[in-house]
């Protein structure tokens, strides 16, 4: 399969259809519009601002529709889209741009100090406002307006030209440009849009950064593949998510942090989101209380796993699963092969725990300027190292156990931080909770948990208490020998638990 022109193809299909709609900003765009808005940006971007295929060009902003209409001009003009994590600090946004080294930044007007900045440190040559322009930027707008469009489609090119990269977040050492191409999108449509049953008539709410592949894939390209319409909002928000679930949208997409939060929402009634047909969840594990809860709402939460690497999905649970099989993330859909394998790479039998292996066509090519990486991430066969253990039941459906470098040994035990914290979750006076592996003289290493209490009052939450309600539910060398309360636990960008952050000195001695 070549890489044509999608977006030009679907707007000559259903050119009236309606494809995006901004929310905070009204903008919306059918199919005819939005590839249009594509054209301008691939015309604007060659004609005016010198770039040529192959360039980079990164986006600093929060989530917009209009960032769709870059991500396809980038395609049309054959440039490598670069969406930044407008979370991270200045100096980490210099290494992105230090790395991938683009021609231009547009950026949002609520970014227009780290834009002068990231310009002053020569990382930004070019710099484009998508607002208001200020003095030495160009103008987005005003650029876009001002060229003549080629609608027709662009030329074939090689299904594997890199298209966009999205940045690993960094918690295990330097941060990887995962490459992103037409193939892995096309693999993703394919393993999602057809377990989910997308069409153009489906409405997708997208509360997810567009930064991350959840964002991006997850699953608005979809979506707009299928000649459906996406919904975008700057950020997510109880009370505006659940406004749109109730009164349009027909698909929803969030991680454990966004259920979390609807279910907390004073106006959460499952009985007024029966416009929503499907529901999917990634990104972290939903936690069995969760998951619980809404399915007594009547709402089944379909869980999955992929990552920025498989572009993203790779498993899926089946709707029929959802209540038998919770804490599954379900079966390999079409176009991934899985596998699970012990330290020296041989297969383990069902039941037994390996580090998951994956291979398929919506698996990146690699990282970015990064070959060490890449031959790193992947064996000879060409399987990508995905550093989950995962396990697999008789009637095919995979869990995944921990990752692999959560892992710690424990008087020569393998203990799973995971598995610990669903025990701990079901404490009524817990709210969240993370375990780390800390250093022991006796034992080599014991668990530490983090505990987030449900109230102020929580007097069960001594260490106690704590330890004998582990040892009821677990195996003795399970069991955290130390317990920290704390106010809140570091989270990324998806609301995923970055335990880097915890396993700091300051943070694993343990100061209770």
């Amino acid at each position: 399969m070549n890489h044509f022109d999608l977006l030009a193809h679907r707007a000559r299909i259903t050119p009236h259809r309606p494809a995006l709609e901004d929310i905070d900003s009204n903008i919306r765009y059918n199919y005819r519009e939005l590839n249009e808005q594509a054209a301008r940006f691939a015309a604007a971007a060659t004609a005016i601002w010198g770039l040529k295929p192959g360039d980079r060009i990164a986006w600093l902003g929060h989530s917009r529709a209009d960032f769709f209409a870059m991500l396809f001009g980038c395609a049309k003009a054959g440039l490598i889209m670069v969406p930044l994590n407008w979370r991270l600090a200045q100096p980490e946004l210099e290494v992105l741009m230090g790395d991938c080294t683009p021609s231009a930044l547009i950026y949002g007007e609520e970014f227009l100090e780290s834009a002068r900045q990231l310009h002053s440190s020569g990382h930004a040559p070019l710099t484009i406002a998508f607002d208001e322009a200020q003095t030495g930027d160009r103008s987005y707008r005003d650029d876009l307006a001002s060229v003549e469009p080629q609608l027709t489609p662009h030329p074939e090119r090689d299904p594997d030209t890199p298209w966009y990269l999205l940045y690993t977040s960094g918690t295990t050492g330097r941060p990887k440009g995962v490459i992103q191409t037409f193939r892995m999108m096309m693999a993703n449509y394919l393993n999602i849009g057809l377990a989910v049953e997308l069409n153009g008539r489906d409405v997708l709410l997208n509360v997810l950064p567009l930064f991350h592949t959840a964002g991006i894939n997850l699953y608005s390209s979809a979506v707009l593949m299928t000649g459906g319409c996406v919904l975008v909002v700057r950020g997510f928000e109880p009370d505006q998510t659940l406004a749109l679930l109730e009164q349009r949208a027909t698909v929803f997409f969030g991680v454990p942090a966004v259920y979390q939060a609807l279910l907390e929402h004073p106006g959460f009634d499952g009985r007024r989101l029966s416009k929503v047909r499907s529901w999917g969840c990634g990104g972290a594990a939903l936690s069995l209380p969760v998951a619980r809860s809404f399915a007594d709402a009547g709402i089944l939460v379909r869980t999955g796993m992929g990552m920025t690497e498989t572009g993203p999905t790779v498993f899926l649970m089946d709707e029929a699963d959802v209540l038998s099989k919770i804490g599954s993330v379900g079966r390999p859909q079409l176009l991934a092969e899985v596998r699970i394998v012990d330290a020296n790479g041989i297969d383990l039998a069902t039941g037994e725990a390996g580090e998951l292996l994956i291979r398929g066509p919506g698996v990146t090519p690699g990282y970015w300027n990064r070959p060490d990486a890449t031959r790193d991430a992947f064996n000879q066969d060409g399987w990508l190292h995905s550093g989950d253990v995962a396990r697999c039941d008789e009637d095919g459906c995979y869990f995944i156990v921990d990752r692999w470098k959560d892992m710690f040994i424990s008087g020569g035990e393998n203990v799973y931080p995971a598995e610990v914290e669903r025990v701990l979750l079901e404490h009524p006076d817990i709210a969240e909770v993370a375990v780390i592996g800390i250093p022991d003289e006796r034992w080599g290493e014991v668990g530490q948990a983090y505990l987030v209490p449900r109230s102020e009052q929580a007097e069960t939450l001594n260490d106690v208490a704590l330890s004998q309600f582990c040892r009821e539910r677990l195996a003795g060398y399970k069991v955290p020998k130390a317990f920290v309360l704390t106010d809140g636990l570091p989270r990324n960008a998806l609301g995923k638990v970055t335990k880097q952050a915890l396993r700091q000195p300051t943070n694993a001695e343990g100061n209770r």
